[in-house]
Order: C-alpha cells, then sequence, then structure tokens
C-alpha cells in the first residue's frame, strides 16, 4: 500500500493487480486448444437433458446447433451434412433427429432460399429451447436452495429455526 495525500487528506492507495494474458480457461483446458473457440452453453441445458427427454444424441445435435450460435440476432444454419461429419451421422439421420427436437417444440427449421431461388442449409431457431429452460429454471433453483439448506448444520430444520431467530 501507498499513502497518498489528495485533498488534504491521507489516503491508502491499494495498487491493482497486472491483468493475467492467460485466461482461467487456458489454464484449465491449454491455450491450443482454446484458441480453436469456444461456445457458451447454460449448465442447465445439460442438467435437465433427462427432464427435456432428450436422449444423447438429440443434446448432441443441440450443442452443434449451440456451436454455430454467436449472436442472439442471428440464428444459427450449420448445414445437416456439416453436422452429420461432426457427429458420425449421415444428413437424414440428423433430420430425423431435428425432426424430432421440432417435434418436442425446441426448435424452428426455417428454410433458406438464395437471390437465385436455389435452396441453402436451413435456419435454426432455439427460441423454443431458450423458453423451456426459462421456465424449468426456477425449479432448478429451488432444489439447488434446498441443497444448500440441507447441507447446514441441523439439516432442513435448522433454516426455519434460523429465519426465527433475525
Amino acid at each position: 500500500m501507498v499513502d497518498s495525500v489528495a485533498g488534504g487528506k491521507a489516503a491508502k492507495v491499494v495498487p491493482l493487480r497486472a491483468s493475467n494474458p492467460v485466461q482461467s480457461s487456458d489454464k484449465k483446458w491449454g491455450r491450443v486448444v482454446m484458441k480453436q473457440g469456444f461456445c457458451i452453453i447454460p449448465s442447465i441445458l445439460l442438467r435437465a437433458q433427462r427432464r427435456l427427454g432428450l436422449n444423447p444424441t438429440q443434446l448432441a445435435v443441440l450443442m452443434q446447433l449451440c456451436d454455430y450460435w454467436w449472436d442472439h440476432m442471428r440464428k444459427p444454419y450449420p448445414s445437416k451434412e456439416t453436422i452429420g461429419e461432426r457427429l458420425g451421422l449421415g444428413p437424414r439421420q440428423v433430420q430425423r433427429y431435428m425432426a424430432d427436437l421440432e417435434a418436442a417444440g425446441l426448435l424452428t427449421r426455417n428454410e433458406r432460399y438464395a437471390k437465385n431461388g436455389g435452396r441453402l442449409s436451413n435456419e435454426y431457431d432455439l427460441s423454443g429451447l431458450v423458453e423451456r429452460l426459462k421456465k424449468i429454471a426456477p425449479d432448478f433453483e429451488e432444489a439447488k436452495e434446498v441443497k444448500r439448506q440441507a447441507s447446514r448444520r441441523g439439516g432442513l430444520q435448522a433454516a426455519p429455526a434460523q429465519q426465527n431467530k433475525m
């Protein structure tokens, strides 16, 4: 700490730590891995897999779509072939999984066309998934709170007694 005088008053100045150019993710995964990119996936998507009724391949398809969803205003539009290559599936299999996800209300496929009228890859709207996750998030938050209270001394019974003391 450094003493400083500002406006006639003594003040303690605490030097800030220099920012570390090595991110936590680089330390965890390695810089060479992180240079390949990353995507943001809310943990609740993984935790709620069973509740959403997703089998492992359906979840993998959704995660692939999330990897292409960089901006909230721009929906992802990878081809079925690209997703299939990443997952080791044929385009028709990917199409069936996407139809299942659409029937479950988790995604909407929107056709895209080039200026000359030719077909482009579909655009995928994940707002159904987002809304479903928002709807179930309070249940997960409540379960987290119950677990937190249960871990207190005295378990769940301790929480109301502690509240009465306040």
